[in-house]
């Protein structure tokens, strides 16, 4: 599914794509793909894994269908020799690389005390040294290109204290990766490349994000953005560079306004997930206050006023809604930390027996500790605020496992018309 047309700009292009086996990087290198570009699959999935589909090998064969041509190359990005060896393999292929797409990236929406140093090392090394490195690396054939381009998937430089605040070690990972962009887009002008970012305005449905939240219906499609970088990288890199683009702003320019097609589903999509590094319409600074009242900005218009007792007759009729089975399905046991108007601690244990629910500290240790305001807490119980959405807005903490937190959001969809 694609809105922006192929113009055959990219025809004969040579593009370098890291982390191209799956998601994001493999839907530009399709996209290029149909103008009959050259697109070097950089990426390290040269055996299938267990839980995410695509290696280098299956991206390939789906390149050359559409009318690319295609070189598989092994390339962990941390690795100089692997990456100086894949641009070696291209060169000597194609002839040259004209577009370097620094796609790989790894993420932990961890906070300082729950990011081991090797996650830690692992996001600095791909997302910041990875795209330093391929850009390093790849410097010397662009400069020797008539349309050379960097396009680094990285978000713009918001420097909201809320998104340090949540995962400072991710935040500052992707940063890295921003922050190329603003030193080699004016190192780079002398040689007439273009170098920009691209970041979704909204979550996007790769195996990675239906594997953290088990949802997709609030996501669009990895086209959108493979559109959008598609659009970008036709443009002349003389006079395109420096840019920190949002995908729904480019595909605007390119004269597409309903974006409904890109939606996962198009009757959710008034209701979409809000990226990472975004603030909401008409806000500069989201101060994670929720607790003392401060996050007016934030209040929803459309959620009536939290009454007295709301959270004891909602854990009441969550307790009649447990199962065997649904313990089964989430086998996790959270935590509580409900502050304001009904402060206080409470449990959900879906991990023993047919599932226990209640006030105070679970029995056994929980998997997360989920911590926000009364409001939102009956707000994300009902239906009106997800999870995942809570998170990135700010309005919910989590500490723990972070994937089993973001089960409540599957869970929640059974109990929503229950409750």
């Amino acid at each position: 599914m694609s809105l922006v047309a192929n113009t055959g700009k990219l025809a004969g292009r040579t593009l370098f794509v890291t982390g191209a086996s799956r998601g994001i990087g493999k839907a530009i290198a399709l996209k290029a793909a149909k103008d009959g570009a050259n697109i070097v699959v950089a990426a390290k999935t040269a055996e299938p894994h267990p839980k995410l589909p695509g290696t280098i090998y299956t991206a390939a064969e789906e390149i050359e269908a559409l009318g690319g041509k295609a070189l598989p190359v092994i390339v962990d990005v941390r690795d100089e020799k692997q990456v100086q060896k894949a641009v070696d393999e291209a060169v000597k292929k194609f002839n040259g690389i004209d577009i370097l797409v620094n796609n790989a990236s790894a993420i932990s929406l961890t906070g300082t005390e729950h990011t081991d140093m090797k996650r830690y090392d692992l996001m600095h090394n791909i997302n910041t040294r990875g795209t330093f490195l391929a850009s390093k690396l790849c410097l010397p054939y662009l400069k020797n290109s008539d349309h050379a381009h960097i396009l680094n998937l990285s978000p713009p430089l918001n420097m909201n204290p809320h998104w340090f605040a949540v995962h400072v070690a991710y935040t500052m990972a992707k940063y890295g990766m921003s922050m190329c962009v603003l030193g080699m887009s004016e190192e780079f002008k002398q040689f007439n490349i273009g170098v920009n970012a691209l970041w979704p305005k909204t979550a996007i449905a790769t195996a990675a994000i239906e594997m953290l939240t088990g949802d997709t219906s609030s996501s669009r499609k990895p086209e959108i953005v493979s559109d959008a970088a598609y659009y970008m990288l036709c443009k002349n890199p003389k006079s395109f560079t420096g840019n920190f683009a949002i995908d729904e702003d480019i595909l605007q320019e390119a004269g597409i306004n309903d974006l409904t097609p890109y939606a996962c589903d198009p009757s959710n999509v008034n209701n979409l997930l809000l990226d990472f590094f975004l603030d909401l319409p008409g806000q500069k600074v989201i101060p994670n206050k929720q607790a003392t009242g401060q996050a007016k900005q934030e209040k929803s218009e459309s959620a009536p006023p939290a009454g007295d007792g709301q959270i004891p007759q909602l854990f009441t009729a969550i307790s009649k809604t447990l199962s065997t089975e649904l313990v089964q399905k989430t086998q996790a046991i959270y935590q509580f930390n409900v502050k304001g108007k009904e402060e206080g601690v409470w449990h959900l244990d879906l991990k023993n027996g047919e599932g226990a629910c209640g006030q105070g500290e679970p029995k056994s240790p929980p998997d997360a500790t989920l911590t926000m305001d009364s409001k939102n807490f009956t707000d994300m119980f009902a239906g009106k605020l997800k999870p995942a959405t809570a998170f990135m807005m700010g309005k919910l903490k989590i500490s723990g496992d972070l994937q089993k937190a973001m089960k409540l959001e599957k869970m929640m969809k059974s109990l929503k018309n229950k409750v």
